[in-house]
């Protein structure tokens, strides 16, 4: 009685070789995914974290200008005004003098200067501390002015001020941040904004 002959059983080359293909192929998709991850969780987080930045920038500006007020030499609160710096005097470290504070775009870093009064007569020719207080700022490159002006009567009028123009009639300064870090990971800028009133300017 013959017995029957066990056959092998195993992959084929040819079997094997699909196999490691559709593994590749599944590696690579499963990688990409990945890396995009990845990629949209770092774009997310730095733009929060930009965000944050402008924020802190324009509320540190919102809470300068409303101390404006006379220089410790008798000047008029605001020293000058432009679409991308603004100069005024304000005591915003709480001692007796009034510093000279000065908020400005450099290229694409928003800076803020302070100047104490000093010497005898008074003066403000000091040597101003500058510090960065955002970057990414693309407000330049977008043609889109720093700061607004406007009298008054705002909100009744909605039309900015032409600057330069008489530093006396300005009461409420708008400030306008466009950031963007990386121009090829966000569609539009980020925008920050706040409008300020000069409480030492109010006529009521």
């Amino acid at each position: 009685m013959c017995e029957p002959k066990a056959t092998k059983k195993g992959f084929t080359l040819m079997e094997v070789m699909v196999a490691l293909g559709m593994f590749a192929l599944i590696s690579v998709a499963v990688g990409w995914i990945l890396i995009h991850s990845v990629r949209s969780t770092n774009i997310i987080w730095e733009q929060l974290a930009t965000q944050n930045d402008g924020r802190a920038a324009v509320q540190q500006f919102v809470d300068d200008v409303r101390r404006a007020e006379t220089s410790s030499i008798g000047s008029y609160p605001i020293a000058a005004a432009s679409s991308t710096a603004f100069v005024f005097y304000a005591n915003v470290d709480d001692d007796i003098g009034r510093e000279k504070v000065r908020f400005w775009i450099d290229g694409t870093d928003l800076k803020k200067g302070v100047i104490n009064p000093s010497g005898n007569p008074l003066n403000y020719n000091g040597e101003e501390f500058v510090i960065t207080i955002a970057e990414s700022v693309v407000n330049i490159t977008k043609n889109i002015s720093l700061f607004e002006y406007y009298n008054e009567t705002y909100p009744v009028t909605s039309t900015p001020l032409i600057v330069p123009d008489d530093l006396t009639d300005i009461r409420v300064v708008r400030m306008q941040l466009e950031l963007e870090k990386d121009p090829t990971a966000t569609p539009v800028p980020l925008h920050v904004e706040a409008v300020v009133s000069i409480r030492n300017l109010k006529s009521n």
